[in-house]
């Protein structure tokens, strides 16, 4: 592995590279902090991918991905004086030792539970009027659900056992089924809901991150039905002319593999 000073010569090539398209090249040039944000969120899914398949080659290459597009906002918001990467660092390191005084102060903490705790009061004395104030409008809900949930059991809003809340996903499943017995459909959309949202406190409890399992699960369908596509074409039969019988027999044969 490479040392600090090799690291600091690597990083301020990159920062060079900025410099030069961004004089240069003409797609650099029309960028704005706006046209970049959704090639952001897709070079974040993308590490994302690569972290789930366990690529440690794609990982890097991704973090590479994620951090040309740090660089890049700030070269653009040096170009108005609102911040440069020297901004974005000290902005950063200010934050992490504010935030963890049981590091940088005389602050005791037991384990991580109380170091989140910590950090969710710090939050609110920096003038956060909410602890959900920092929960993104625009996460996906599922990730949306995790990050209130983690939030708020940061300042003790939580059960204390796993049974409890498992006892909870019961409940709401119980409640799903009667409003599906009633045939409301908006009743069963809110009962539906709260049944996802239980179902992802209680991953919380057993240790689960549920946007990882349920991804976990999308790949392994996945892998399993183009399993079963290329079996049907090697018999020259379409899906949709297979009984259910004949398709169960190849998805036995995926799970095998």
């Amino acid at each position: 592995m490479s040392n600090k000073t090799t690291q600091l010569e690597a990083f301020e090539r990159l920062l060079v590279i900025m410099d030069e398209l961004r004089e240069q090249c003409p797609w650099d040039k029309k960028q704005t902090l706006e046209s970049l944000r959704h090639l952001t969120i897709e070079e974040v899914y993308e590490l994302g991918d690569a972290i789930l398949d366990n690529d440690l080659d794609e990982v890097k290459k991704e973090l590479g991905d994620v951090m040309l597009h740090i660089v890049f906002y700030a070269k653009i918001g040096s170009e108005t004086g609102a911040f440069d990467i020297a901004d974005v660092c000290h902005s950063i390191c200010d934050k992490l030792v504010e935030r963890h005084p049981h590091i940088y102060g005389d602050v005791k903490v037991e384990n991580e539970d109380d170091v989140k705790r910590n950090w969710e009061q710090l939050k609110l004395k920096e003038g956060k009027q909410s602890v959900l104030e920092g929960v993104p409008k625009s996460l996906p809900a599922m990730v949306k659900a995790n990050r209130i949930q983690d939030k708020v059991a940061g300042v003790g809003f939580d059960w204390e056992k796993p049974e409890q809340v498992f006892e909870k996903v019961e409940e709401e499943l119980n409640e799903l089924k009667a409003e599906i017995a009633k045939g409301n459909i908006d009743s069963i959309e809110s009962e539906f809901g709260d049944v996802l949202f239980s179902m992802i406190n209680y991953a919380r409890f057993i240790k689960v991150n549920p946007e990882n399992a349920l991804e976990r699960t999308n790949k392994k369908f996945i892998k399993r039905f183009q399993y079963l596509e290329s079996k049907s074409k090697e018999l020259n039969k379409s899906l949709k002319d297979m009984t259910l019988s004949e398709m169960d027999v190849f998805w036995e044969e995926a799970k095998s593999l």
